[in-house]
């Protein structure tokens, strides 16, 4: 396709119009206006730093050391193993955890879900022999879903 000079200043014209972002309406109160252009900069989410515990992993390392301490898990290791799931796909536990009686659990620590995480946990539960367990926190404790 040959394009004149004319047809590519159209379709540049076009370009910019297509990529301007839309004006806010006049009267939109100036508390919502600065609210968006926020939301458009900081809505990106968390990018997990491998080996860095966020708040609610330390807080749930912290319960494991008791559990530790009372005798119900023997050890537990923060993003300790690294599974497989397909050619290049893997799946890190946040913890894995052996307990007393010698049974191995991959411990997931969410305080919210994304559909592929779940998807991964779920088929994980399936093609390994540990016992997978998602655990949030609640105001007097952790709620454990187990897969």
């Amino acid at each position: 396709m040959n394009w004149t000079e004319q047809d590519l200043a159209n379709h540049n014209e076009r370009q910019k119009k297509w990529n301007a972002t839309p004006s806010l309406p006049v009267k939109m109160p100036q508390e919502f206006k600065q609210a968006i252009e926020t939301a458009k900069v900081i809505a990106k989410g968390r990018q997990h730093i491998p080996g860095v515990m966020n708040k609610t992993e330390a807080c749930y390392a912290a319960y494991l050391e008791q559990l530790k301490n009372a005798g119900e898990v023997i050890w537990y290791a923060f993003e300790g193993v690294r599974l497989r799931l397909a050619k290049q796909t893997t799946y890190t536990p946040d913890f894995v955890v052996m307990n007393a009686d010698g049974t191995i659990e991959c411990r997931e620590v969410k305080g919210h879900w994304e559909d592929d995480a779940r998807i991964k946990i779920k088929v994980a539960a399936e093609m390994f022999p540990f016992r997978f367990i998602a655990v949030k926190k609640d105001g007097s404790g952790w709620i454990e879903e187990v897969f």
